[in-house]
């Protein structure tokens, strides 16, 4: 068994496949090892961690921070969530495009995200507990995000009518949002 890094189709967005040891006592597994994960194309130092709690059908994003871009490392421990990584670099070949994954406690999986994408997920389980590292501290004054709808990004969600924060209602599409809003 080794740790196994699945590059996708968008650059710097890296499937992680833990190492998980289990017996009839249950499991261990290294959730994070920076010199493997170094190795491993993720790269940056990790300065905040982050725990959220949702139930079945709660969709959170798509959220990016600009003048303190995070990267993120996302893995469930109880649950199982739809994670999504949209690219909306200005420039980037693949802007605009996304890949979602189903991450799970059963699974173990887990998803990183460079900076100069956004980020979200849904709930597909009765609840879930994701965590989540991030290489930027969060700064609410620059916190910004998509319309998790938008019908050009069509992004395939596993619910059609999510229970969503008043602010992440209020995002746009993100051909309405200024250039100045987005990461180069």
């Amino acid at each position: 068994m080794s740790l196994t890094f699945t590059k996708t189709h968008l650059p710097g967005v890296i499937l992680v496949e833990p190492v998980v040891f289990g017996d009839e006592r249950g499991f261990f597994m290294e959730t994070y090892h920076r010199r493997k994960y170094d190795a491993g194309g993720i790269t940056g130092r990790f300065v905040q961690d982050n725990h959220s709690h949702s139930t079945r059908g709660v969709l959170r994003g798509l959220h990016y921070q600009l003048r303190h871009p995070q990267s993120k490392l996302v893995y469930v421990i109880t649950g199982e969530i739809f994670d999504v990584a949209v690219d909306i670099r200005q420039g980037s070949a693949t802007f605009g495009q996304w890949v979602g994954t189903y991450l799970s406690r059963e699974n173990k999986r887990q998803l990183f995200i460079p900076e100069g994408f956004a980020h979200g997920f849904c709930v597909t389980s009765d609840r879930a507990d994701v965590m989540y590292k991030c290489t930027d501290f969060y700064a609410p004054d620059d916190d910004f995000g998509l319309l998790w709808s938008d019908p050009e990004l069509a992004i395939h969600w596993p619910v059609q009518t999510p229970s969503l924060s008043e602010k992440d209602r209020r995002h746009h599409p993100l051909a309405k949002i200024p250039k100045s809003r987005l990461p180069l």
